[in-house]
């Protein structure tokens, strides 16, 4: 099977798709107008599109189809609903897989009705659509009720994201999170809850809390620890290659995602699969890939002595800690594996083609 994938190449999750499905015997076109990144693999074929983005989401349609017909793809996989969805709808290619990955569903259409509409005529256009999770794909049959919507999830390499000991010095609690930080993630609700539950733990429990990741709230949440007087427990790491991220994760005893909105919890995912409990919001997103009381806590959004509470239960309790941690992993292995993740794509892809060929033929 030929895919030409057009989506951001200097993505890692872009990446992961093409060397995954190149793993399976796929041959892999990528084209995109932004820089590949270093961890695609060089097996498949690059097509750098001579306009960068995001001009080239309007300007770069009549260079895409050409290619397009030179490379002579089974079907295009077009990752983003919005930027790369509108570049695919323009070429007139058929058939379409198009993957939407969240704020091109969640906050793109929010912002005026232009945007609404714009979003529903690349949906309309695509063959069928995949998305990473299932309230995701809900959100997608409210903009287009008729769409064929394929469940793919971003998984886990359930051999990079495993547990690992880590020595310690002393017995301090570590908890932390690796999201971006931004207002959407609600980091200034986890270091407000994590505030919270330093000052109601037992005497002798210590806590620490690990930031990692970057973003344009960066300054503002440096400040709130100090007004919180925690400036001293609360280390932000900054940003670290993905491949780093098992490493962050390996230091935590807790992995908090309170995020105000989310459309899969990948990174609670990748937390679990090393064997860590989780404390996440109700988020969409981080409700659906958390089993409530098995294989972490749920709390409702923006509640902060919820998020405390749950903070507290696991700090104090390291057989829960180590239950929930067991159950997460193997949580994991059984539905989110990478390997599973590539299955479901494939099923998609062959689908499309099916469907497609029977319209043909139809015709």
């Amino acid at each position: 099977m030929k895919v030409a994938l057009v989506g951001a190449a200097n993505s890692i999750h872009t990446a992961r798709w093409v060397n995954g499905l190149l793993g399976r015997g796929i041959d892999v076109h990528l084209i995109s107008a932004h820089e590949r990144s270093p961890d695609v693999d060089r097996r498949a074929h690059w097509h750098a599109l001579q306009r960068r983005a995001p001009l080239a989401y309007l300007a770069s349609a009549h260079e895409l189809a050409a290619l397009l017909r030179a490379i002579a793809p089974d079907l295009v996989n077009a990752h983003y609903a919005t930027g790369y969805g509108t570049l695919v709808r323009r070429s007139g290619f058929r058939p379409t897989l198009l993957s939407v990955w969240g704020s091109d569903v969640y906050d793109f259409p929010r912002r005026s009705l232009v945007h609404r509409w714009l979003l529903r005529r690349n949906l309309a256009a695509a063959t069928a659509i995949a998305s990473t999770s299932h309230c995701m794909a809900r959100r997608v049959r409210v903009l287009r009720p008729d769409a064929d919507v394929f469940v793919t999830p971003f998984g886990v390499d359930e051999h990079v994201f495993a547990p690992q000991a880590v020595a310690r010095a002393d017995d301090t609690i570590v908890i932390g999170t690796t999201k971006a930080l931004a207002r959407p993630y609600g980091i200034d609700v986890l270091i407000e809850a994590f505030a919270l539950a330093a000052r109601r733990l037992a005497p002798g429990v210590a806590l620490r809390l690990e930031i990692t990741g970057s973003g344009p709230d960066e300054q503002a949440l440096r400040r709130q620890a100090t007004r919180l007087g925690i400036e001293s427990i609360v280390t932000f790491h900054g940003a670290v290659a993905h491949a780093s991220i098992p490493r962050m994760l390996h230091r935590l005893d807790v992995f908090a995602a309170l995020s105000r909105d989310e459309s899969f919890g990948v990174a609670a995912l990748e937390a679990g699969a090393c064997g860590k409990p989780v404390v996440v919001s109700d988020a969409e997103g981080l409700a659906e890939v958390t089993l409530p009381g098995k294989t972490g806590l749920v709390v409702p959004r923006e509640d902060v002595p919820a998020a405390a509470d749950a903070l507290v239960a696991l700090a104090g309790d390291g057989e829960l800690r180590a239950s929930l941690g067991r159950a997460a992993r193997a949580h994991v292995v059984e539905h989110y594996g990478w390997s599973r993740s590539l299955d479901r794509m494939i099923e998609a892809y062959r689908a499309v083609l099916a469907r497609h060929t029977a319209g043909e033929t139809q015709a």
